[in-house]
C-alpha cells in the first residue's frame, strides 16, 4: 500500500505518507509559549503512527498571530517548549516540520494593530489594517528569518511558509487584497516579491539539507483572483527556492466553498504536474482509501489528515491493522490487538 511506503525529500525520510497539517489550537498564553497541552496533543500523534508532523501557525511576531493564544517564536525564550515537542515527536517515530506565519489583516492579536499590503479589511467583524511601508515590510522578512533560525534551533526536520488562508503572505499575492503601486504590487512578478524575498531570507538561516516548502491557497473562489493557473506562476517563479508545495484553497475573502472529501486534490495534482513538484493534498480527507488513490494516480507525494487526526489520533495505526501493515502497534499497545 502506498500510503505506508517511506518518504524522503533532502535529508527527511518520513515512515509514511500520512500528514498531520497545521491546525491551530488556539491553546497558549500571551506569550506564544507551547505548554504540556501541545506537547501531549503532537506527541499521541506520533503514538499514532503519523508519519510527518506540521506544528501549527507559529506567530513571528506578536501581531502576527492570528490570535493572542497562538503559539509564537519571536524570541528564543520560546525554542525550549517547541524542542520538547520535537523531540518527543521524534521518539516516538515522526518526522517535525513547522509552520511560521504572519497574519496580516486577520490577525485579532490585542498586542497591536493590523497590518497588510493594502488597507483593506476582511470583514465588519475585523479591524482595518494598516498599509505596510517598505521598512515595515523588511522588518517582517527578517522577523520570518529569525522565526526560522529559532526553528532550526528547535530541532525541526522541516520548514512550512504560510502562504495562504488569507495571511500576509497570501494578501500580497492576490490582487483582490494587494492593490500597492511600488514594487510590490500589480503585476504578479511584483505581487510575488514579498513571498520570494523571505524565501531567500530564510535560506541564508535554514540548512541547506533540511526541506522548505510552502502553503498556498490555489483558488480563491473569486474570479479576479488567484486560480490554479495563476498559482502555477507563482509556484514556478519561487521554484527554485521551495521543495515541496501544500496545496489548499480559500481563506483569503468570505467566500463560499463547495467541500466534499478530497475537493482540494484536483488543485495539487495541476500544482505537481505544471510545476514539476511534491504536493501535499488535503481537503477533508477522511480514510485509507481516498489517500491511496490520490497517491496511486500520482496526483499527490503525501496526504494530510486535519479533522481526521483530530477525531482519531491513532488513525494511522487502525488504517495499517486494516490493511496487514506491520510494525504500526506500539508494543504498550500490543495486547489490545491479540
Amino acid at each position: 500500500m502506498k500510503l505506508f511506503e517511506k518518504f524522503t525529500i533532502k535529508n527527511m525520510t518520513l515512515r509514511n505518507r500520512i500528514v498531520m497539517p497545521p491546525m491551530c489550537m488556539y491553546s497558549a498564553a500571551d506569550d506564544g509559549q507551547a505548554n504540556d497541552f501541545h506537547l501531549t496533543h503532537y506527541a499521541s500523534r506520533a503514538v499514532g503512527g503519523v508519519g510527518l508532523i506540521i506544528v501549527e501557525a507559529t506567530g513571528i511576531k506578536p501581531i502576527g498571530r492570528i490570535s493572542d493564544n497562538d503559539l509564537g517564536l519571536w524570541e528564543d525564550e520560546q525554542i525550549p517548549g517547541l524542542k520538547k515537542i520535537v523531540d518527543a515527536c521524534h521518539r516516538y517515530g515522526s518526522k517535525t516540520a513547522l509552520q511560521i506565519n504572519h497574519a496580516g489583516r486577520k490577525s485579532q492579536s490585542a498586542s497591536g494593530h493590523p497590518v497588510a499590503p493594502s488597507a483593506l479589511t476582511f470583514s465588519d467583524k475585523y479591524r482595518t489594517p494598516a498599509e505596510l511601508t517598505r521598512p515595515e515590510i523588511n522588518e517582517i522578512i527578517d522577523a520570518f528569518k529569525q522565526a526560522a533560525s529559532r526553528a532550526d534551533a528547535a530541532g525541526f526536520d522541516a520548514l512550512e511558509i504560510h502562504a495562504a488562508h488569507g495571511y500576509l503572505l497570501h494578501e500580497f499575492l492576490s490582487p483582490l487584497t494587494n492593490k500597492r503601486t511600488d514594487e510590490y504590487g500589480g503585476s504578479l512578478k511584483n505581487r510575488t516579491r514579498f513571498l520570494e524575498q523571505v524565501l531567500q531570507q530564510v535560506h541564508t538561516v535554514w540548512p541547506a539539507d533540511k526541506p522548505v516548502w510552502i502553503r498556498v491557497s490555489a483558488s480563491d473562489y473569486d474570479s479576479v483572483g488567484i486560480d490554479a493557473a495563476m498559482m502555477v506562476e507563482i509556484i514556478n517563479d519561487v521554484r527554485s527556492l521551495i521543495d515541496m508545495v501544500h496545496v489548499s484553497s480559500g481563506g483569503l475573502l468570505p467566500a463560499p466553498v463547495n467541500s466534499y472529501p478530497g475537493y482540494q486534490a484536483p488543485l495539487a495534482d495541476a500544482i505537481r504536474r505544471k510545476c514539476h513538484i511534491p504536493v501535499i493534498a488535503v481537503g477533508l480527507l477522511t480514510n485509507p482509501e481516498i489517500a491511496e488513490a490520490l497517491l496511486q494516480t500520482e496526483r499527490a507525494d503525501l496526504t494530510a489528515f486535519g479533522r481526521e487526526l483530530l477525531r482519531h489520533p491513532y488513525f494511522a495505526i487502525q488504517a495499517a491493522q486494516k490493511y496487514g501493515v506491520v510494525g504500526y502497534i506500539p508494543k504498550q499497545y500490543e495486547r489490545a490487538y491479540d
